[in-house]
């Protein structure tokens, strides 16, 4: 779910968030439908003393203007200083000691959250020529197995209504990565890409083994799992593909992090070998690598947040290196696809700022013809193309949606798209995503939820408009959709504008009288869109009478380009007060009151959680701010940390006066004050190249150095993980467990056999 992973964005594809890609700063069966309503409050017990740093002057000026960060020296690049792992070490034995008597709750919560997963499961096979390929969780395991098995009737057309064969005459399985073997030897373990060369022979994939975003490629035999070759190692990205079956290219980052090589690898040959095809020396700019539908052309960009423009490498003539496709022009973006004689290029630009759908002759790219043309009120969001048909993925009204389109024969004239079939969805509120499919087939496929319908995936018949659910992950426990209602609202912002709210809740426990406790998330950044998805772990809470809500901010991407460009820059500032007039028309409508609402956001989000409780303290109850970009300024200011040069244009450059000041007036650092705060959790992760520990480490010593009340204030550091938390998918729950007992015992809503 995007809401607990998206962040500052590095420029890593994430299958959206958060920096989104590394170019961006889920036992017993145990029945958990209650009200905490009836439980009693307790007394609280006094809380043992926080660790308090040391403090060192250290001051910044420019412009005139001096900042004193008395705990500037908590940054350590190299994560080794001794003093400063003691104060972390402190901090999470801080947080370990306060919440000690809610431990058993948070148990508890684990075995629910853990007992709605069927823990032996597959995903969705997706057939790749003559192999059906998929993923299978064992019970028990942490990690996957990628598995694939052979398809009998491989020369027969794909259809929606195709399945993997099963039982004893089905051909057997073959396990050709167990991630669980794997991942023995290490505390944290990722897998960023997972790619099978064009002849089912070989798999390439990236290895991640400290949470850092930093991988090693291996290329094994897809059959006997040996090891081909010798790694690729160094700073690589995620970025993988194969030119041809027996060619990779990847991308390196420099001292930075910063995307800016990519490199042609013939197998067989040394990694000093390589060929450099493409070196962005420019640092607001980064490297993005994707392969064609079609597996004929590989699409390398170079993007900054405003600018994007594209190479093409023929696959079956890497060594002829890349061609320009698209020119650099400042305020033009463009992304590439291929299909016969044709690219296709979604291009944006200030007057097409919701984009619009070009094609050219591969032999004449000059000779564009416009598909699909710019519309104010749809976003076009991304194309599949296959062989006869094209699927668009678009956004009207902060809902996504798919509109489909037959293709003329290959070889005969693109002309302007008409009569295009629209998918049909049946949620009010509900999150649509595009998923790999077969370029020669007519099948689309897609994954499609809600806030209250499990992940679907389903095979869409685009000659027919059938769609067949191929997969709906299972939830235990008793679980009923029927049981939750959800809806869309709409705030309405300081300055007029209406801000969509996406909310659930279960019928039977909430009254809406303003007595509900409330959770509210937000993010509101690099026009990621937070869409209303379903995420099983909510349901601990929904099921103790909460209401779940949503607040699509500008700064977002939900409501088309503008949305965005509307909260970024010098308009920043509307991402919080969206979501403080969210909050408030929450408690306008008696959904619940500020004694019961808590807020919540990850990275970009959490500095958005960081401004709200500066700006508005006494609006929320409790606030929890994951691995928080919260000092601003400082981090904007230093072109030698991961990501800062890149997002100049996201934020602004504050070695310029506007952009000092304006950026100074929300840092959640510099504008942490004498006055009461909610109760606060703030979470990190020692390894995170995306926000470094250090900010959100500052932001509570200086809260606990200057707050007036005797709130919870925690801080819970990863040692051993990234921006993402933990690997494991069972140990990512209990952070979720440990979030929601912190809620609770901030509401004083806790058992009786716990304590504050």
């Amino acid at each position: 779910m995007i809401e607990s992973c998206v962040g500052r964005p590095l420029f890593l594809v994430l299958g959206s968030s958060t920096r989104p890609k590394l170019s961006f700063r889920f036992h017993s069966k145990v029945s958990s439908v209650f009200s905490l309503r009836s439980m009693a409050k307790t007394t609280p017990s006094p809380l043992p003393s926080p660790p308090t740093p040391k403090k060192v002057t250290h001051e910044m000026e420019l412009f005139g203007d001096v900042r004193v960060d008395n705990y500037y020296w908590l940054r350590d690049d190299s994560r080794s200083n001794p003093e400063l792992l003691s104060y972390l070490h402190e901090e999470n034995a801080y947080t370990d000691s306060v919440m000690s008597g809610t431990k058993q709750l948070e148990d508890r919560i684990y075995t629910e959250i853990r007992g709605r997963i069927k823990e032996d499961d597959i995903s969705a096979p997706m057939r790749r020529g003559s192999y059906f390929y998929y993923r299978r969780n064992l019970e028990g395991k942490e990690y996957v197995q990628h598995c694939r098995c052979y398809v009998p009737t491989s020369g027969a057309p794909t259809s929606v209504y195709d399945t993997m064969p099963t039982g004893p005459d089905a051909p057997s399985e073959h396990i050709i990565l167990d991630e669980n073997v794997k991942a023995l030897e290490h505390t944290y373990y990722s897998i960023g890409a997972f790619k099978v060369s064009p002849n089912n022979k070989l798999v390439a994939y990236a290895e991640d083994t400290k949470g850092n975003e930093i991988y090693t490629v291996y290329v094994i035999d897809a059959e006997s799992g040996m090891l081909v070759g010798k790694p690729l190692v160094g700073a690589i990205t995620s970025y993988l593909e194969w030119a041809g079956d027996d060619a990779l290219v990847y991308v390196t980052m420099d001292e930075i992090l910063r995307p800016d090589k990519v490199w042609l690898h013939k197998l067989g040959t040394n990694q000093l070998d390589n060929s450099c095809l493409y070196h962005e020396n420019d640092e607001t700019f980064s490297l993005d690598l994707q392969a064609s539908e079609s597996k004929k052309y590989l699409f390398i960009a170079s993007e900054s947040k405003i600018t994007r423009f594209v190479f093409y490498l023929d696959t079956s003539k890497p060594e002829n290196g890349l061609v320009v496709l698209t020119s650099r022009v400042t305020g033009i973006d463009t992304s590439a696809s291929h299909r016969g004689n044709h690219f296709f290029i979604k291009r944006r630009s200030d007057e097409c700022f919701n984009s619009e759908l070009l094609a050219c002759p591969v032999e004449n790219i000059s000779a564009t013809t416009v598909l699909l043309p710019h519309r104010p009120s749809i976003k076009l969001q991304d194309i599949q193309l296959f062989t006869d048909h094209l699927a668009v993925h678009e956004r009207e009204s902060g809902l996504p949606r798919i509109t489909v389109y037959r293709l003329p024969a290959v070889g005969e004239p693109l002309e302007r798209l008409q009569g295009g079939r629209a998918v049909d969805f049946v949620d009010p509120v509900y999150s649509v995503d595009p998923l790999e499919s077969e370029f020669e087939s007519g099948v689309l496929r897609f994954s499609y939820s809600s806030m209250r319908t499990p992940p679907s995936v389903y095979d869409y018949d685009m000659n027919t408009g059938v769609s067949v659910l191929k997969k709906i992950e299972m939830v235990l426990g008793g679980f009923d959709a029927s049981n939750y209602v959800t809806e869309r609202q709409w705030a309405t912002a300081s300055d007029g504008t209406q801000i969509p709210i996406s909310i659930i809740y279960q019928k039977n426990l909430v009254k809406l009288d303003s007595s509900d406790p409330l959770l509210l998330y937000g993010y509101g950044s690099y026009e990621i869109c937070i869409d209303p998805t379903f995420k099983a772990s909510r349901f601990s809470l929904l099921d103790r009478g909460f209401i779940y809500a949503i607040a699509h901010i500008r700064g977002g991407g939900e409501m088309g380009r503008q949305w965005y460009e509307n909260g970024k820059l010098l308009k920043k500032k509307n991402t919080f007060t969206d979501f403080i007039a969210c909050a408030e028309y929450l408690i306008d409508k008696k959904y619940c009151s500020k004694e019961k609402l808590c807020i919540n956001g990850r990275s970009a989000g959490g500095l958005l959680i960081g401004a709200v409780v500066n700006m508005r303290p006494n609006l929320f109850k409790a606030a929890v701010a994951g691995v928080p970009f919260v000092d601003v300024v400082t981090t904007m200011l230093d072109p030698t940390i991961p990501l800062t040069t890149s997002e100049w244009e996201e934020w602004g450059d504050p070695r310029q006066e506007e952009f000092y000041s304006y950026m100074k007036s929300y840092s959640p650092v510099d504008n942490v004050k004498a006055q009461n705060y909610p109760d606060i959790l703030v979470t990190a992760g020692l390894n995170d190249p995306r926000v470094m520990y250090s900010e959100p480490a500052k932001f509570v010593a200086k809260l606990r150095d200057v707050k007036m009340n005797d709130n919870l204030l925690l801080f819970k550091c990863e040692m051993g993980a990234g921006h993402f938390s933990k690997s494991g998918r069972f140990e990512k729950l209990q952070e979720d467990a440990f979030t929601y007992t912190f809620i609770l015992k901030a509401l004083n809503m806790l058992g009786s056999d716990q304590q504050r």
